[in-house]
């Protein structure tokens, strides 16, 4: 069973998005992950040149909007995700002034860019612990 972030770090998620796994012959991954997959972010309007990717992780959800609590079972290709900026001073320093509903991101595995993400929710992101 997977353990939801927001009981483990008893803070709300930073913020949601509707993501899209590319399918394999789209550069994309092979398998779809299951819960707990750890992907870094990048944002649609850096630089490719030098991409900067950030450590946000997903936490998938069900059709319902509810974190999906199977482990080991794939997740939708496509749906919503809970995300967890991992280090926090980067709220302020950098995601705060970045993240809006409507902006465009990637789940990055290195350099590859896996699945497409656009933020749909504001959650935590402003309120959540700075340290």
């Amino acid at each position: 069973m997977w353990r939801p972030y927001e009981e483990v770090r008893k803070h709300p998620p930073d913020f949601r998005v509707k993501y899209k796994f590319y399918s394999e012959t789209e550069n994309g991954r092979k398998m779809p992950p299951s819960q707990g997959y750890r992907s870094d972010f990048s944002y649609d309007d850096d630089d490719m040149e030098k991409i900067d990717l950030f450590a946000i992780h997903p936490e998938f959800e069900d059709e319902n909007g509810n974190v999906i609590l199977v482990r080991d079972s794939p997740v939708p290709l496509e749906g919503t995700a809970r995300m967890w900026i991992l280090f926090p001073e980067m709220r302020k320093l950098v995601h705060s002034a970045r993240i809006k509903p409507g902006i465009i991101g990637y789940f990055m595995e290195g350099p590859r860019k896996v699945a497409i993400a656009e933020v749909i929710e504001i959650v935590g992101l402003h309120t959540n612990p700075l340290s």
